[in-house]
């Protein structure tokens, strides 16, 4: 019998940052000018059963609307519009996302925690807390903890992954 002197490569990328980097990708087909977010559902085979990113809802024209965080009145602004990431994530998937884990450039906010505790996702993983302190994020964080899903930051392991159209 002949064994072969190669051997598989080790360098590989783990599951953890395939799903932030598919998370990352989806995250740059986003148009807002300031914050771009990315989010990856994964079932418990570890296959991709949703993915989407921060956008304005399909048929709401992307030149029409305001993508401004500031103005005077809340509906010249974006927030109003925007769809986040995560929700686009859970409506965009193939089939039911229960038991899955979520992974998302950003630390959700209370109205994505809601959606995520409803669709019965178990595990989000995020990259960025930088919301931290917001009424926003305090309130996801305890919406989340109640409903027992875990959450845990993703340690970066390479700080970057690059990719090449042969």
């Amino acid at each position: 019998m002949i064994r072969s002197a190669i051997k598989k490569r080790n360098n590989y990328i783990s599951w953890d940052e395939y799903f932030m980097g598919i998370a990352l990708l989806s995250a740059m087909r986003s148009k807002d000018p300031g914050t771009q977010v990315g989010a990856c559902i994964v079932n418990n085979k570890k296959r991709i059963i949703g993915i989407g990113y921060n956008g304005f809802p399909a048929g709401c024209s992307d030149d029409l609307l305001p993508w401004a965080r500031e103005a005077e009145c809340i509906n010249d602004t974006k927030y109003p519009y925007v769809v986040h990431a995560e929700a686009n994530a859970i409506l965009n998937a193939t089939c039911r996302v229960e038991g899955s884990s979520l992974y998302t450039a950003l630390f959700p906010c209370n109205e994505c925690a809601k959606l995520i505790i409803q669709a019965g996702i178990n595990e989000v993983i995020y990259l960025s807390d930088k919301y931290s302190t917001t009424e926003s994020v305090r309130a996801s964080k305890k919406m989340l903890s109640m409903a027992k899903i875990k959450t845990r930051q993703l340690k970066k392991i390479k700080s970057e992954i690059n990719i090449k159209f042969l």
